[in-house]
């Protein structure tokens, strides 16, 4: 169980002392009879704990549950799936040289088999199964010689047997009898704890008390357990959401008001008109930073949506008003683009946006560090440099913060605290499902662009197996010769950037042999100038045809770029293929999406590639990517502040998010310091699920 949260001016509150009612639970699993050394730390790794507790293990929900009854008769249908079988030994047969296996005949109800072992002790493998010995057990069936045979088979105890048997998420080789036998002896831990949710809603879902919901969650399949544990998992996150929201409403704060001159002459000077979506979102944000409060607002807006305009009027009312404002990217290649995008618009309006980055050394970032704090009213544009000790700003009243989900609640709150009461503005080109959305930032203040600006065509995508290549070589060629720009994406390389590095050369090369100058490369081993270098070749038409990994994933904007080629699409995840795709139809000529795969497809990636193909929406593939991925994908890491769910399922769940966030609302409206009887049983849960920085806020007023 974990949890983070995005509060007023700190993320780490005073340590409340834990219940005495807990600690049975939170006690090491390494005071578990039989868990040594070596077991904690292969348990350390499963549990993602660097020192996992109790109820680590009883939130080790089983992925499945396998039938235990005895088979009665075996048939050629049975080969290869795993069934349980009672036999009586009937014959030890030590194997002939070293490198056969340990064979035990068997007989029983559906037949003859052969157990067999590799590697085996002689001695504990006939101590395990005795001659004349009844034994159940469990394992995969194979024919070998023309006989049965299971290979290491698990042994059931009797009471286990007719009974649905857990499987566990499992690593590091742990077998499922040790996970098995340290859960049976974790629950022996497990006793009633004060009742946290309204009885209202208790009697009317039929859920159990939480220590008997754990214990049946591991016995078998039963959806009231599981929905149980569910809801305390996303109440905990709700109201840990909900009393930061309200500590942070509470802080002092000011009112960011401009005068709208700027805006008005920045309108003016577009070629084009803002859409209906993007006036809205931009007074919502104005409204949100004219209150006295201090400002907390997610922006989201599909690939190519207009984010941008929005933020940036948001930027001129906090100059407009005297003040500073900040925008921060992930990366320096999208945070130049974004100072070069800013100074066009801007120009018309005599503002030069500063840059501040990595590569800003010397005499250059002296100026205009000297700048941010003589307090003079300006726009910067920056990666983590704008976190650094010595970018020390005067007024910053605005800091915007595009592509969110890439930076930590650490690393924004870092940003919020170079001024006083900041507000803040989240962007995300991700966008992210309601369900997901509130889990993730509770009933945090929202405004959404759906649609994108008139003109931008639909991007026309194909899926197409590698063995039809050559016909990419042409297309690519086409665009070339009409001027146009191409991506190709290589393919994506977990294992290092040295791989991405060598995929992308080899691909280079092959590329060079029929186009010549034309290619250009990226990735991600470049130094931040020779990327640069890279993209200004790119975006000038240099060299039209880029070879790149992901880091053009986001926020890159060359409008020439008709066509993008991605090499091995079935191993990248469905948000990350929605932005990729959104480098290109970023003008007004059709652009077209060619996603190259390798078969074979497994049925997640052939979901994938349908969807991608079937729709240009990227809240559609959204809610699809959420299916079939989960919300990591969507909402990014965990040090994002993304909950790591272990026990809620967004899919299966969905309906229990708005009422988890209504009943943590209920519990604080009815009770504001979670003193009442109830109060301290919702105490024992922020506990339950270490929010104990949610209790820091709320005992610290």
């Amino acid at each position: 169980m974990d949890g983070s949260k995005e509060g007023a001016h700190a993320v780490v509150a005073p340590t409340h002392e834990r219940p005495a009612a807990l600690l049975p639970l939170f006690a090491p699993v390494r005071g578990l009879q039989g868990v040594g050394p070596a077991l904690e730390r292969r348990l350390a790794r499963l549990l993602g704990s660097a020192d996992p507790v109790v109820l680590d293990l009883l939130t080790h929900l089983p992925a499945s549950f396998l039938d235990t009854c005895p088979a009665m008769e075996l048939t050629p249908l049975d080969e290869g799936c795993t069934r349980t079988l009672l036999v009586r030994i009937a014959g030890h047969h030590p194997p002939p040289s070293g490198n056969r296996p340990f064979r035990v005949a068997a007989t029983g109800p559906a037949g003859d088999i052969d157990l067999v072992f590799f590697g085996a002790v002689q001695r504990m493998i006939e101590e395990r199964f005795p001659l004349g010995a009844e034994r159940v057990v469990q394992g995969r069936l194979q024919r070998f010689a023309e006989r049965w045979q299971m290979a290491h088979p698990d042994t059931l105890r009797p009471e286990e047997a007719g009974r649905p048997l857990a499987v566990y998420p499992s690593s590091d080789g742990l077998h499922q009898g040790t996970i098995r036998g340290l859960l049976r002896r974790a629950q022996a831990k497990l006793a009633p704890l004060a009742e946290w949710h309204e009885p209202d809603l208790l009697r009317a879902a039929g859920w159990p008390p939480l220590d008997q919901a754990l214990r049946a969650a591991h016995a078998g399949p039963d959806d009231k357990a599981l929905a149980r544990l569910a809801m305390d998992e996303l109440l905990a996150g709700q109201l840990g959401l909900l009393i930061a929201r309200r500590s942070r409403e509470r802080a002092a704060g000011r009112s960011i008001r401009g005068d709208g001159t700027l805006q008005a002459r920045l309108l003016a000077a577009l070629p084009f008109e803002p859409t209906g979506e993007q006036r809205t979102a931009v007074a919502e944000i104005l409204a949100d930073m004219a209150a006295p409060s201090a400002m907390l607002r997610l922006l989201q807006g599909d690939v190519g949506a207009g984010k941008t305009l929005v933020a940036v009027q948001a930027m001129l009312a906090a100059l407009e008003a005297g003040h500073q404002a900040a925008l921060m990217a992930p990366t320096e290649v999208l945070a130049t683009q974004h100072a070069r995008s800013l100074a066009r618009m801007l120009e018309p309006l005599g503002i030069q946006p500063l840059l501040l980055a990595a590569r800003i050394k010397g005499k250059e970032r002296a100026r205009l560090l000297e700048r941010l704090r003589s307090g003079e009213p300006a726009l910067v544009v920056g990666t983590h440099a704008l976190l650094q000790d010595d970018a020390v700003f005067a007024d910053l009243a605005l800091a915007v913060v595009d592509e969110q989900h890439r930076f930590g609640v650490r690393q924004r709150l870092t940003l919020r605290s170079k001024g006083h009461a900041v507000d803040l503005l989240l962007m995300t080109a991700t966008p992210i499902p309601r369900t997901a959305a509130m889990s993730a930032y509770g009933d945090i203040a929202t405004s959404i662009i759906a649609n994108r600006p008139p003109g931008r065509q639909p991007i026309a995508t194909a899926a197409v197996p590698v063995d039809r290549i050559e016909e990419i070589y042409s297309a690519v060629r086409r665009r070339l010769d009409r001027g146009e720009r191409v991506y190709w994406v290589c393919p994506l390389v977990e294992v290092s950037e040295r791989e991405d590095q060598a995929a992308v050369e080899a691909r280079v090369e092959e590329l060079r042999a029929m186009f010549g100058g034309a290619v250009g490369f990226v990735h991600g081993r470049l130094k931040d100038d020779a990327k640069d270098l890279a993209m200004r070749a790119f975006a000038q038409g240099e060299t039209p045809l880029l070879v790149a990994t992901t880091v053009i994933e986001v926020g890159v904007d060359v409008p020439e770029a008709t066509l993008i080629v991605i090499e091995a699409a079935e191993r990248f995840g469905l948000a990350q293929l929605h932005q990729l795709r959104g480098r290109v139809g970023r003008g007004s000529g059709a652009s077209a999406c060619v996603l190259l795969w390798r078969p074979p497809l497994s049925a997640t990636a052939k979901s994938r590639l349908a969807a991608l193909r079937a729709t240009n929406d990227g809240f559609v593939l959204a809610e699809e990517d959420l299916r079939l991925r989960g919300p990591g994908e969507i909402l990014g890491d965990r040090q994002s502040g993304v909950p790591n769910l272990r026990l809620a399922d967004l899919q299966r769940h969905a309906d229990l998010v708005p009422l988890a966030a209504a009943s943590a609302r209920r519990s604080l409206a009815d009770d504001p310091g979670l003193a009442s009887e109830r109060g301290r049983a919702l105490r024992l849960l922020l506990h339950l699920f270490r929010r104990t920085d949610a209790l820091g806020l709320l005992d610290g007023g």
